[in-house]
């Protein structure tokens, strides 16, 4: 009930606010000085720079503009801080320099609004850089105020949900997403300096994907058509391989109509690269490249922590294979294993039942992500996966039950999955039809003849890789949730 009652009192708060704000607005226009009729605003300056290299700043005349984010008025004297782009810096607004007019209308800004000012550089005597304004306008006034003093920003929803107030009143999370573009931008240019060619491939597509992910469906009203949102960029990368570029890349959006928590949003964005001429080996060197570059661009080194745990990507990463890896931390040696049978009997011994239909290859797998894959934290390779879940992949030359496929793993989660490609189209079909026996859920899996007949072109020996950017993003910005890192994440509408 008490809540309720501040609740209620909260409203009534803001929408006095919120009514003041909007009577200074009409008084303006009135003394026809509307405050959105600028359309640019020269400034020469910005806080970051100021505060940083202030010794080359110090009197001379800057031009800024930004967010008023306080106000403390000392009578003939007003404090203020403006927040741009990079940051905060004080401004020193008093009324013999302003002029008693002038004066008087700042005085009468709200925190929120955008303002531009001109003014000198200096330090006060409590040491604050600071810009002594003699000019100020008003470039846009804020009709609502900023969350912080009424209901703040207490529902972690709300972050996400009004992501522009998370923005304006966080400067860690502005941080994030510089760090994000800060990204994507090494990616980039670790894979052109590379020689790889940057594409893009079609968002919709006619036909689910061979792909184990569950897509979102939508219609082509022109062609009436069903299509379906891509949850993968590989097979019409690997197209491309057939016809000649023999090095691409795509970083792009992916759609899976699944669940929803901490490492995983229905929309995300990978990167895949495909590489002729290479195997899994080449894309292990890469991978590791790739990650060391982003770190040393983000800290100057190969060491950042993450949740409180150092983590080290400085080249070579460990590497062990799957099997050797259960083996390790459970005893269970499934190379040992002949049949399925013996498998399950064996590892329903150690504690692990997950059914009496479940294959050698598919319990290997299980075991290692229930019991081995969370002790993973520091930067290593798994290798030499079961041929059942990689039907895209060579198999090993020492098992024909395993492929050369390896997950890179950071702090327990997948970081990273490449494959040397199955170029083999006679094995790539049976083992498509295959999977479309055992993982043929509701119709939505359906063989894909054109790419089959794009590899019987021929397809050379290539390696590729894909990597989660958003987890990436995660890693290097300590960030636990990938709803930290995605702008906009996918969120239930607010009343439903």
């Amino acid at each position: 009930m008490e809540n309720e009652r501040e609740h209620q009192e909260e409203e009534q708060d803001i929408s006095e606010l919120l009514q003041v704000r909007r009577d200074k607005l009409a008084a303006l226009r009135e003394e026809g000085r509307d405050p959105y009729a600028l359309t640019t605003y020269d400034r020469d300056a910005y806080a970051r720079e100021i505060k940083d290299a202030f010794e080359s700043w110090e009197g001379k005349q800057v031009s800024l503009a930004g967010r008023m984010m306080s106000r403390r008025d000392m009578g003939k004297a007003f404090f203020s801080d403006l927040m741009d782009v990079s940051g905060r810096i004080q401004l020193c607004v008093r009324q013999d320099e302003l002029g008693e007019e002038e004066y008087a209308r700042f005085k009468k800004l709200d925190i929120s609004d955008i303002i531009g000012v001109n003014g000198e550089v200096f330090r006060t005597k409590k040491g604050e850089i600071s810009v002594r304004c003699v000019k100020t306008v008003l470039l846009c006034k804020s009709l609502r105020p900023l969350p912080e003093k009424f209901h703040g920003l207490r529902d972690p929803d709300l972050r996400y949900r009004k992501r522009y107030l998370d923005l304006i009143m966080n400067e860690d999370v502005r941080s994030t997403f510089v760090a994000r573009s800060k990204i994507i931008s090494v990616i980039r240019r670790e894979m052109d300096a590379r020689g790889y060619l940057e594409v893009e491939t079609p968002v919709l597509q006619n036909r689910p994907s061979n792909a184990n992910a569950r897509p979102f469906h939508t219609h082509h009203n022109t062609l009436s058509l069903d299509m379906v949102m891509r949850v993968e960029l590989e097979l019409a990368l690997k197209r491309l391989v057939v016809g000649g570029l023999e090095r691409v890349y795509e970083l792009g959006r992916l759609f899976r109509n699944e669940g929803m928590d901490v490492k995983h949003n229905p929309e995300f964005t990978m990167i895949e690269m495909y590489e002729a001429y290479t195997d899994y080996n080449g894309m292990m060197k890469l991978c590791e490249d790739l990650f060391a570059a982003v770190a040393r661009e983000l800290t100057g080194g190969t060491k950042i922590v993450y949740q409180g745990v150092e983590l080290d990507f400085t080249p070579p990463w460990q590497r062990v294979t799957m099997t050797e890896a259960v083996r390790r931390e459970t005893g269970l040696d499934f190379a040992a294993y002949k049949t399925d049978d013996e498998a399950r009997s064996a590892a329903k011994a150690a504690g692990f039942d997950f059914g009496e239909k479940i294959v050698k290859g598919e319990l290997l797998n299980e075991v290692f992500e229930s019991a081995v894959e969370h002790t993973l934290i520091q930067p290593t390779f798994l290798c030499d996966y079961p041929v059942e879940i990689s039907p895209l992949t060579k198999r090993t030359p020492y098992d024909p039950m395993l492929v050369e496929r390896f997950e890179g793993f950071v702090y327990g989660r997948e970081a990273g999955n490449a494959y040397s490609e199955l170029n083999d189209p006679v094995d790539q079909r049976e083992r498509f039809v295959e999977q479309a026996q055992k993982k043929n859920i509701e119709g939505e899996f359906e063989l894909d003849e054109d790419f089959i007949m794009a590899i019987e072109h021929g397809l050379p020996p290539t390696g590729g890789m894909g990597i989660g950017v958003d987890r990436m993003v995660m890693l290097f910005t300590d960030s636990p949730s990938i709803r930290d890192v995605i702008l906009f994440p996918t969120m239930k509408p607010e009343n439903s």
